[in-house]
């Protein structure tokens, strides 16, 4: 079984940059995707962007071109790197392991392992 730590929200103003990163402990996660998630609030959890085990990675069309995803495979750690933040931005983010590996997907069932979340709050 895999532990799944999130830090590095906070309070940020529109415009501003936040990295989150998502610590693994136990199995190692270097053969699985990795997926980062959100919930806004009084909204259902979305997809936000995953990660490949070789590095490739996908967006959904709201965070393509002002998020960045990425892993360190020696430290069992897997980043989000968020720019030009919008107040719609604001949630709490997940992260969370492939459940059969290196796949890709955007479907919440397909991960497990979730993290408690880090909140995100961007003010306008």
């Amino acid at each position: 079984q895999v532990q799944l730590v999130e830090s590095g929200g906070g309070l940020v103003q529109a415009g501003g940059s936040l990295r989150l990163s998502c610590a693994a402990s136990g199995r190692t996660f270097t053969t699985y995707s990795m997926g980062w998630f959100r919930q806004a609030p009084g909204k259902e959890r979305e997809f936000v962007a995953i990660t490949r085990s070789d590095g490739r990675t996908y967006y959904v069309d709201s965070v393509r071109g002002r998020f960045t995803i990425s892993r360190d495979n020696t430290k069992n750690t897997v980043y989000l790197q968020m720019n030009s933040l919008k107040p719609e931005d604001t949630a709490v983010y997940y992260c969370a392991r492939h459940l059969r590996g290196d796949y890709f997907s955007d479907h919440e069932a397909d991960f497990g392992s979730w993290g408690q979340g880090t909140r995100v709050t961007v003010s306008s």
